[in-house]
């Protein structure tokens, strides 16, 4: 059996690594098959030595984020034990310090994974990033913090936040009530993203004003759009001909996320997704990016990345058998 000790300076540090009932350093030993132990200001870590020492660079991992201020929970304890499994812990102290913009209640947003760091870079290097990947990667909710921050600092006039109104299988038509009732539901979390980052009254007053603009896609058409921050959400629902209109409406002086998952699609069968073209039409273009983001950049609860997981293994299974029956 092999044994290393990690001396903290306070003892609130290691009240905050052992987390309520211990149940942080309960998933590290289980992770890693070490036992943890906490006497005064010394931790102590025993177990095979290969063990041990991923033990602790966890442990350092968590230390580090505990002295940024940064609250412990399930999904950054997993998030830092999967870059120690990767082998990429060193990374960990080039997450950004930095807070995007405080929400109307004064919580502070950061990135949380290296896959949101990246896209808020790139977010602030580039005119029109595409952000692809699986729900709960914060990929809108990101954007819409963007959008606050630059609109805040008075980088841009205007925030436009719009999605295609063609999801689940739904078509407006079947929904009731008038235009604006029927389109609110598909564009409810970009007002949620708002209401929490400008309280209410403030997104009222910005709407009233015509700072915020909230509307379907097909709103888009004709228009040119200058000093605004737009942002287009469930991307992958627009067709390559209503993608090719959005990106074109940007004039001068503003800034465009696009963000989807090419997994969801939910238009008519036959139909190509304007999202999974766009991806391969505009690679290599200066000012323009796409960042990919995994299922390891997934902030909701655990079994949301185990269900994405899933979804893949079984898909990539599909595509191996339907080439397997060419093949024959």
């Amino acid at each position: 059996m092999f044994e290393q000790v990690i001396n903290v300076d306070r003892m609130e540090q290691a009240v905050s690594l052992f987390g309520s009932f211990d149940e942080n350093i309960k998933l590290l030993e289980k992770t890693f098959n070490v036992k943890i132990h906490s006497r005064g200001s010394d931790i102590k870590v025993t177990g095979e030595a290969e063990d041990v020492a991923k033990g602790i660079k966890a442990i350092n991992g968590l230390l580090m984020l505990i002295n940024r201020g940064e609250v412990l929970n399930e999904q950054n304890v997993r998030y830092v034990i999967s870059l120690v499994g990767d082998g990429n812990e060193d990374k960990l102290s080039t997450m950004s310090n930095d807070c995007i913009c405080i929400t109307s209640k004064g919580k502070p947003i950061k990135p949380k994974t290296l896959g949101q760091k990246k896209y808020v870079e790139s977010i602030k290097e580039n005119t029109i990033v595409l952000g692809v990947g699986p729900a709960g990667t914060g990929k809108t909710y990101l954007a819409v913090a963007m959008a606050v921050n630059a609109f805040r600092a008075k980088e841009v006039n205007r925030i436009i936040l719009t999605r295609p109104a063609v999801e689940a299988g739904e078509k407006l038509g079947f929904l009731p009530g008038d235009l604006q009732s029927k389109v609110d539901p598909y564009l409810r979390p970009l007002y949620d993203a708002l209401f929490d980052m400008l309280g209410a009254e403030n997104f009222q007053k910005y709407l009233e004003r015509g700072n915020i603009e909230v509307a379907p896609l097909a709103y888009m058409r004709g228009r040119t759009l200058d000093d605004s921050f737009i942002i287009l959400d469930e991307a992958q629902n627009t067709t390559p001909e209503q993608m090719k209109m959005f990106l074109t409406r940007m004039g001068f002086n503003s800034k465009v996320v696009v963000t989807g998952d090419v997994t969801q699609i939910d238009l008519p069968d036959g139909k190509k997704s304007g999202l999974v073209e766009v991806t391969k039409v505009l690679k290599n273009i200066e000012q323009i990016d796409i960042v990919r983001f995994s299922e390891k950049d997934v902030v909701r609860h655990k079994l949301v990345q185990d269900i994405i997981k899933a979804y893949e293994k079984y898909e990539e299974a599909k595509k191996r058998n339907v080439k397997g029956n060419h093949n024959k």
